[in-house]
């Protein structure tokens, strides 16, 4: 381990995450990044395959980031080292995935950043996936700070990118810098604060720049202008700055530092930075950013927690002294070294060899070895301490979003919430061999993603694989492939529908079967009522006098959730319903855990069957970039899939259309829509929410449908 590594405070660690649409420069920014703190001897280039974060075959392959990689960086502050101070700042960073297929990555890395750098593309502005990175960003409250990258590009526009970044992102901007060129033309920034010049272009790699006092004299007046109110928006957010500005007196550079530096913690002000990532110009400013105003665990204090045993909320301070306390937000299966759990260290130590206690799943587990990542590379490390970011070994029972504390101070954080699969798919074995495998690459790749669930059709002894998206599914029968050697036939992508009730309904299950010896006796009443869409389902014991016996109540919810799971209508989940046991009877000898399963299952079939069954659909939320030229007809094939229209924006010489459509309208979307635009447009969609199937199509489903139900 580096002498480095060990000696950096903890004010002087910054945990930040690079979030963005996807194609805006992440990982491209990540890259850089790397390059200029010295952790690669040579810039990584996606279309080469060369990257360091993109480590995955698949990555490379596709040219896209699948899984969050976790890298260590040191940095040393661009003023401090030209005043001959060599004190690094150490920087943790992950690199998420920009396609919402991969969502779950996204958010649980910012569940365990402190800050967040949003790169958005300068030519097109905030787009969806911005939109829904910044939300997830906003629900975890990560201060952030944006970098418009692609300054270079055609159609590159400054003013028009921050524009959006105000009207779609709500937030409140603070112009730190302004771009010298557009277009070709870009080679460099004025630094608004401290009005020096920086210039890329003498050192190919941008690794050397020249810095000087000279504004160009075509944009004095606008440096000028701009800095009035890049100076008028910090005093807004400190009363002792603010005086001093109303009384005609210019704060000092660092006073505003300081006092922007408290803003962006606050999440009062978001500050705009510009460059160009491959064009390596506009990336150190950037870093220094990072150290200047992103927080270190030092600012953020605290972090907030249930006790398990007494259900009160308790608070850890962010020290190494403290109660030790992290999250596993990760689960990695390596080749290597076997499973690997990404954990952030929130409070007290973690020792390699110690044992440490599971306060989610209440066990006990032994920590292998400490590793510090750098993307698919590890560093052995003896001890971790509040603030660091690391991947343990070993454990075997942890989980994503699992809480690691002392056993002596337990408590549970937050956790993390992650979108329902919206489609699935067949998956089969091509041999005996395969089917074992089978089981334990579906299990490994369950851990890794919780998005991606498994489940198994009892009726035709299929394995349902389902995620949130076709590309996702592709990836992982990919790396089924490439990892596990399995080798399975794959069927065609199946939208996730969902079943549910819009009446309240009650119902009697009564299952008698007389034999020649013991018979068999259950019987029960249930309720059924409609609850909000998205809030799952209750199952609500009603049951007075001892009416059922406790041992069979448990028989009668397992037969209610096994109904539930297998769909009434037409055999897809039920959810968003309450089932309350109200009554029943039971028979000294003959009444068992059986009889009461389908007991219940027949009550709960009967009473939702008089509930009004319906079904549910995914609606994904679909942003269409066009030439102007095809609009109208990207619009009527779109109504034409039932869509709903929300709106069109035009930017550049493109029209941006949004609608809300049905997944099972888009099967083939990608084809259809370049043959309509000759191959000029493009789309982006993700899932936004659950809705009714009009009853006409649900009628359609019926007369097609093999599904029986299964009423006795």
């Amino acid at each position: 381990m580096t002498e480095q590594t060990e000696k950096v405070s903890l004010d002087r660690i910054r945990n930040i995450g690079i979030i963005a649409h996807i194609d805006a420069g992440k990982t491209t920014t990540t890259e850089r990044v790397l390059f200029y703190t010295g952790r690669t001897y040579k810039i990584g280039d996606i279309d080469e395959g060369t990257t360091v974060m993109d480590w995955m075959e698949e990555e490379r392959k596709r040219g896209i980031t699948i899984v969050s990689a976790a890298t260590t960086a040191f940095w040393i502050h661009t003023e401090a080292k030209a005043k001959g101070i060599d004190e690094p700042y150490r920087i943790n960073i992950i690199d998420t995935p920009g396609h919402v297929d991969f969502t779950a990555e996204v958010e649980r890395s910012l569940r365990v950043l402190d800050g967040g750098i949003t790169v958005l593309d300068a030519e097109e502005g905030v787009q969806s996936q911005s939109e829904t990175v910044w939300r997830q960003a906003d629900k975890y409250k990560v201060p952030r700070i944006c970098f418009i990258n692609k300054m270079d590009k055609l159609g590159a526009d400054f003013v028009a990118t921050i524009k959006s970044i105000e009207d779609r992102l709500g937030a409140n901007t603070a112009i730190m810098v302004l771009p010298i060129g557009v277009e070709s033309s870009f080679k460099g920034i004025v630094d608004l604060l401290t009005r020096k010049v920086y210039i890329w272009g003498s050192d190919e790699l941008g690794a050397k720049y020249d810095v000087s006092d000279e504004v160009p004299a075509d944009i004095k007046d606008q440096v000028e202008e701009y800095r009035h109110k890049l100076i008028e928006k910090i005093a807004e957010t400190d009363d002792a700055l603010l005086e001093k500005y109303l009384s005609n007196q210019e704060p000092t550079v660092e006073e505003l530092k300081a006092a922007l530096r408290r803003a962006v913690i606050s999440y009062k002000l978001v500050p705009i930075y510009a460059g160009s990532s491959l064009r390596n110009k506009g990336v150190q400013p950037l870093l220094d950013a990072v150290i200047d105003y992103l927080p270190s665990p030092v600012d953020l204090k605290e972090v907030k927690g249930i006790n398990p045993k007494t259900g009160e909320e308790e608070t850890r301070q962010l020290v190494p002294d403290e109660a030790l306390s992290g999250l596993a937000f990760k689960i990695q299966n390596d080749p290597h070294v076997g499973k690997l759990t990404y954990f952030r260290v929130y409070s007290g130590k973690i020792i390699s060899g110690s044992y440490i206690y599971n306060s989610t799943k209440n066990t006990q587990e032994r920590i292998g070895r400490l590793l510090l990542m750098h993307s698919n590379q590890r560093e052995e490390i003896k001890v971790a301490e509040a603030g660091e970011i690391i991947a343990i070994v070993g454990l075997k029972e942890t989980g994503t979003g699992d809480t690691l504390c002392d056993q002596s101070k337990p408590i549970i954080l937050e956790k993390i919430s992650f979108p329902e699969p919206v489609i699935s798919l067949a998956i089969e074995p091509k041999t005996k061999s395969d089917q074992e495998k089978l089981g334990y690459a579906l299990k490994r790749l369950m851990d890794e993603d919780p998005t991606f669930q498994v489940k198994t059709n009892h009726e035709t002894g299929q394995t349902i694989i389902s995620g949130v998206g076709e590309l996702q599914l592709e990836v992982k029968v990919n790396t089924m492939k490439s990892d596990f050697g399995v080798d399975a036939n794959v069927g065609a992508p199946q939208v996730a529908y969902k079943e549910t009730i819009s009446e309240k309904a009650e119902a009697e299950g009564k299952y008698i079967r007389q034999s020649g010896g013991r018979g068999q006796y259950g019987h029960c009443f249930l309720r059924v009522e409609p609850k909000a869409r998205g809030e799952g389902n209750e199952f609500v014991d009603a049951i007075k006098g001892g009416a059922i016996p406790a041992e069979f109540i448990t028989s009668v919810q397992k037969g209610v959730k096994e109904t539930m799971e297998n769909g009434v209508l037409l055999g897809y989940p039920m959810t968003d319903m309450t089932v309350t046991l109200y009554d029943g009877s039971f028979h000294e000898v003959d009444s068992s855990d059986i009889a009461f399963k389908i007991a219940a299952s027949q009550a709960l079939q009967a009473a939702t069957k008089k509930a009004k069954l319906t079904l549910l659909e995914p609606i994904m939320k679909v942003e269409v970039t066009t030439p102007s030229e095809f609009m109208g007809d990207v619009i009527g094939d779109l109504s034409a899939k039932r869509a709903q229209i929300m709106g069109t924006e035009e930017r550049h010489k493109a029209t941006i259309i949004l609608a809300m459509v049905p997944l099972a309208e888009l099967s083939g979307y990608a084809t259809t829509l370049r043959s309509m635009s000759q191959g000029r447009a493009s789309y982006y969609m993700e899932p936004s929410h659950y809705e009714e199937v009009p009853k006409n199509i649900v009628e359609q489903m019926l007369a097609k449908s093999t599904f029986t139900g299964r009423v006795a």
